[in-house]
């Protein structure tokens, strides 16, 4: 395992994190409980010191609960506020008790706030200075986020959804991390699963606790289509979920690239034969060349108007 600066709070945390949206049951099927425990302890054996959750990931955090204890100081555990209405603080509180430990490490809001929600950052200042959370930040979505988060804000870093297929957010924000040096995480690795390569045209996602069953088939055909484009990255021994990962771990600015698992076999590919090896040059350049001719890198200005119109709507 590699291991990175989580920004400037003075830790290391390994280049991939275990995100634990898929062990909750509700994200990509249903879970098995003690195969999720099972992954959970090969990443540990295999170097993974990061672990992201949230209230609303289903029963991830009583997994997790379970899981820590005897072990917590070996972990960097990452949490978020997602807006319950019994305030930022009580949902803390609640938080700490079904994960069995008494302060999580990096604790997020699960949006950037509103112009009238801007309150919540100095709720989250506080609950770092009253010791129930080590550094805080938040997950945001584009880079106008990212903007705004890194000049106006006293955050310790951020989580951002990044792939083969949505490297423009990135991009556009790098010279801005680069020089404010903040703790990044990556979540949407896999852009929900397809990045695997495991699925084509004829996929279809009927379990209701998937969340792609949700989507239109319309929008999943589209990203079909320009997974395509990437298929020069698989062969008979590497599935595209390596090439997949190892093209953000390419970027040395991002802390953790977190990677959802619910087994050991998938465990065993997310800690282990991702960093087998790097991309060559001549891969990133091929990626790079294909990423603009499916015109994932728009016109900055059409993706600055389209930032606006998010951030407006919250």
């Amino acid at each position: 395992m590699q291991y990175r600066d989580f920004g400037k709070t003075g830790i290391k945390v390994s280049a991939v994190g275990f995100g634990a949206w898929p062990i909750g049951g509700e994200a990509y099927g249903a879970v098995d409980g003690k195969e999720a425990l099972r992954a959970l302890a090969v990443a540990e054996e295999l170097g993974c010191n990061l672990v992201d959750t949230a209230s609303v990931y289903g029963v991830s955090q009583e997994i997790l609960g379970e899981f820590l204890q005897g072990r917590r100081q070996k972990w960097i555990l990452a949490s978020k506020y997602s807006g319950q209405k019994d305030g930022l603080l009580a949902t803390l509180q609640q938080q700490l008790s079904i994960l069995k430990t008494d302060y999580i490490d990096f604790y997020q809001l699960h949006w950037v706030p509103l112009q009238h929600q801007r309150h919540l950052y100095d709720e989250l200042y506080a609950v770092k200075k009253s010791g129930l959370v080590r550094f805080v930040g938040v997950s945001l979505k584009n880079s106008l986020d990212i903007k705004y988060v890194l000049n106006n804000t006293e955050l310790d870093g951020f989580q951002m959804p990044m792939s083969l297929l949505d490297p423009a957010a990135f991009s556009e924000s790098i010279s801005l991390i680069q020089r404010k040096k903040p703790a990044v995480l990556v979540k949407s690795s896999l852009r929900q699963g397809f990045l695997t390569g495991k699925y084509n045209a004829n996929s279809r996602f009927t379990d209701p606790c998937d969340q792609r069953s949700k989507m239109s088939e319309q929008a999943i055909q589209k990203i079909l289509r320009q997974v395509e484009a990437f298929r020069f990255l698989e062969n008979d021994r590497e599935p595209m979920t390596l090439s997949a990962a190892r093209y953000l771990l390419s970027f040395p600015e991002i802390s953790s690239v977190l990677m959802g698992c619910k087994s050991r076999q998938q465990a065993n590919m997310n800690f282990a034969q991702v960093l087998e090896r790097v991309l060559s040059n001549a891969e990133l350049a091929k990626i790079k060349k294909q990423q603009q001719k499916l015109n994932l890198f728009p016109n900055i200005f059409l993706r600055l108007a389209r930032n606006i119109k998010a951030h407006l709507r919250g």
